[in-house]
């Protein structure tokens, strides 16, 4: 499997000279160890992409030639996952993880349970945690986060959606029972560490949002969102 690299500049013409460039150049030439004519694959994050054959290697960069490129579509369905904000280094977890699962769109909330602040300094790290993590997981496209939003504003964006889901466990239905064939905007709203509010849940609910229990085990905050996300994805036999 080909290393994944994001370049804002992506070459797609089929036999085109690329010069490769900055820390990425640099990781794979120290790192990893790239030599002539090995292959990388490089995308726009957007969902262009092109393989690339190294031709040439500089002390910091490389000179590469695209062998062929092309463009993955979107998935049918477009996942939102709502993660409140977590203590410490597991918000940036949260972004690994539901970035691994698919999540096209990550809204960070404050919820009135969060124990995590939110810096602009943060924000644009949680950027560059997707964005690594996109490449970890051969995605062509990085998903968006965005933030911060509060508990109101989750929940006026509740009706743009086919299916939002809360989940809680004081629910009564099991996630298999709220998932319906035919979503193609799923918003899946996970709650802090120490749990969604009643208030929270009451307004998700009024504006239109299912309740439902994701198995028997407790995750923790930052890692239900890869749970939610496996869940609907086979439901919705994506995967």
């Amino acid at each position: 499997m080909l290393t994944l690299f994001f370049v804002s500049d992506l070459p797609t013409t089929v036999g085109s000279t690329y010069e490769f460039g900055g820390d990425d150049a640099g990781h794979a030439i120290r790192v990893l160890r790239t030599q002539i004519g090995d292959g990388l694959a490089l995308s726009s994050g957007q969902g262009a992409w092109s393989i690339v054959e190294v031709i040439a290697i500089a002390k910091k960069s490389m000179t590469v030639r695209v062998v062929s490129s092309g463009f993955e579509e979107a998935l049918p369905v477009e996942f939102t996952v709502a993660q409140a904000l977590t203590k410490g280094d597991r918000i940036k977890e949260a972004i690994e993880l539901n970035t691994a699962g698919g999540a096209d769109v990550i809204l960070l909330w404050a919820a009135t349970r969060s124990i995590g602040k939110a810096t602009p300094d943060l924000m644009q790290k949680l950027g560059t945690t997707a964005r690594e993590a996109s490449k970890q997981t051969r995605r062509n496209r990085i998903p968006f986060v965005m933030g911060v939003l509060d508990a109101k504003k989750i929940a006026a964006e509740i009706p743009n959606y086919d299916l939002a889901i809360i989940f809680h466990e004081s629910a009564t239905q099991k996630l298999t029972d709220v998932v319906k064939p035919g979503a193609k905007k799923v918003l899946l709203i996970i709650g802090p560490e120490g749990g969604i509010s009643d208030e929270e849940l009451t307004l998700f609910k009024t504006a239109g949002a299912q309740v439902a229990l994701m198995g028997r085990p407790i995750f923790r905050s930052a890692h239900a969102g890869m749970a939610a996300l496996s869940g609907v994805n086979a439901a919705l036999k994506i995967w």
